[in-house]
């Protein structure tokens, strides 16, 4: 992964900081990222957020809203109204420079100005918040004492974090007449929401009223045992690989984009993402697949095995051949299941086997199907079960030829 460093002008003409993470090979999409209030672009979250999407193909734009961190301008001349010009702006850099991003996402308040800028960034095709509030003036609870002092007085130096910030009197207006749940009724997105249980500072019940909000496809996933930061780097990990998983279905479906999906080499490629110690990308032509094992095993439990693999190789080419042949002789196949299962017994059990000494691979394979089928149809699909193409590499010679690449 490289990350590029630049600056554009924000929302009132500041120069504002920005990285631009960027994955080996041309990006499959680009994504724009808000952080969190008061936080920053170097922020755990965001960094590990982006360095995950770089990995899975993804390019990430993070940046200093103005005031913050390396951006220029004061904190204290800033409003909810004025990050969300900072996205549009920060949208409209990489779509003169690069691409327009076709993922959105945010964390805390950045979820909520993610939210709100939506609509104002045509090109996107999906959005996910991370511990987003329902109501952005939800972060008023962190000076909720000093409210009335700031009101009085028109800006007042408050802690946030143990840092000193100003807030002013048109940042409290400006925040309220924000209604993020009727933004997000008309958001006519796909939406994902990450949120946890037991967020202390934004409340699961945040994440409640967002997705009751939204139209369909909206999608939620629990961060069971997060704190709202993702302080914990296997949080992070998480939200990037379901990020890029679920963005991808929606990828796909904008021709724009798949037109700009880069071609990979002829076959699957593993490659180790160097997450964690044992996850791998699998890349087939433009599908990425994360594969790992699970935490007894030594891994993290973030995507399938590779016997699962296997498994899934057999069963749906077992379904999609006896699909094909319902189809061609006209059988009233309505719906086939198939469930494997991988495991080792002592050849001496296998009559039929070969091997007659030591432990031998068994898999076990029950076929469901539903349908108005008689017994003689039932018997020949079962018997065309058996000659699917894989079944038939698995139960026949293999030669694998291995070699170092050059």
């Amino acid at each position: 992964m490289q990350t590029e460093k630049f600056q554009f002008p924000g929302s009132d003409g500041q120069l504002l900081a920005a990285s631009l993470d960027l994955p080996e090979g041309t990006p499959i999409a680009y994504a724009l990222f808000a952080h969190c209030f008061t936080c920053g672009q170097n922020v755990l979250a965001a960094k590990r957020i982006a360095e995950g999407l770089a990995k899975r193909g993804i390019a990430t734009l993070r940046f200093d809203f103005t005031g913050i961190g390396a951006s220029e301008g004061e904190f204290a001349n800033t409003t909810f109204s004025s990050n969300i010009g900072d996205l549009v702006l920060a949208a409209d850099h990489l779509r003169k420079t690069r691409r327009a991003p076709s993922i959105l996402i945010g964390h805390s308040l950045g979820g909520a100005a993610i939210l709100a800028a939506t609509s104002m960034i045509p090109e996107a095709k999906c959005v996910a918040t991370v511990a987003a509030p329902s109501d952005p003036s939800h972060v008023t609870h962190w000076f909720k004492d000093q409210i009335p002092e700031i009101r009085e007085k028109g800006e007042l130096e408050v802690s946030l974090a143990g840092r000193p910030f100003r807030i002013r009197r048109e940042f409290l207006d400006d925040i309220a007449e924000h209604r993020l749940t009727e933004t997000v009724s008309q958001l006519h997105k796909p939406l994902l929401i990450f949120h946890s249980p037991t967020d202390n500072t934004v409340g699961i019940n945040n994440a409640t009223h967002l997705f009751v909000a939204a139209k369909h496809p909206k999608s939620f996933i629990s961060l069971t045992g997060a704190d709202h930061l993702l302080s914990q780097k296997k949080d992070a990990v998480y939200v990037a690989d379901m990020i890029s998983a679920w963005a991808m279905r929606y990828l796909d479906a904008a021709p724009a984009e798949a037109e700009n999906i880069p071609e990979m080499p002829d076959g699957v490629v593993v490659q180790e993402t160097r997450v964690s110690h044992l996850q791998q990308m699998i890349s087939v032509g433009k599908h990425r697949i994360i594969a790992d094992e699970p935490v007894s095993a030594g891994g993290h439990d973030t995507g399938p095995g590779p016997y699962d693999f296997l498994l899934a190789g057999l069963g749906a080419c077992t379904s999609m051949t006896m699909r094909l042949y319902a189809d061609r002789k006209t059988i009233p196949l309505d719906r086939v299941t198939v469930t494997l299962k991988h495991g080792r017994i002592y050849a001496k059990d296998c009559e039929e086997c070969e091997t007659k000494e030591g432990m031998i691979s068994k898999i076990d394979r029950v076929i469901t199907m539903e349908g108005n089928l008689d017994a003689e149809q039932r018997k020949r699909l079962m018997e065309i079960a058996d000659k699917c193409p894989v079944h038939r590499t698995l139960t026949s010679e293999i030669k694998i030829v291995t070699k170092a690449a050059e």
